[in-house]
């Protein structure tokens, strides 16, 4: 009976903790598209005066990185930090824009960014969810909580039960 009740009661951690889901992930992919539109910028700067040298943007990265200077060689590196951040995260925006919430619940791992995450998490309030995705997401986060506690129990009581 107890270990019912503490199943239950992780299944009922699990529905809280997973339906806060849809409304982080979209906040997520609010903040994902602004630094996607921040780091275009610098991208383009970065290709369209490697155009004007007439050099890939690869090859302009590099001769700066290796510049004369500290200075110019830091500031080369920081340029090329950014510009794969871009292409990184406008590929996450690229999938995750597009999905409803079920369907990033299924590309959580595209949900990667670090800073992101944090900053989304540091305003992010959760809510109780009425829509049918929060309710799924909930549903799906019962069982995993569920179940957990579950497996935890098995493996903890299973040499009790093996010797009684």
């Amino acid at each position: 009976m107890f270990v019912r009740l503490l199943a239950f009661l992780g299944g009922l951690a699990g529905a809280l903790a997973l339906s806060q889901f849809p409304e982080f992930s979209q906040q997520y992919v609010q903040r994902l598209s602004g630094a996607v539109d921040e780091l275009r910028a610098v991208t383009l700067f970065v290709d369209g005066a490697a155009a004007a040298a007439g050099r890939t943007r690869e090859e302009a990265l590099d001769e700066l990185q290796s510049g004369n200077s500290a200075l110019i060689a830091d500031m080369g590196q920081g340029l090329a930090e950014r510009v794969n951040r871009y292409e990184r995260l406008r590929a996450d925006y690229d999938v995750l824009r597009p999905a409803d919430p079920l369907m990033r619940l299924a590309r959580f791992y595209r949900i990667r960014d670090p800073e992101l995450v944090q900053r989304t998490w540091d305003h992010y309030q959760p809510a109780v969810p009425v829509t049918l995705d929060g309710v799924i997401t909930a549903g799906i986060g019962f069982i995993i909580g569920w179940l957990a506690i579950r497996a935890v129990f098995s493996v903890l009581l299973w040499p009790i039960r093996r010797f009684a």
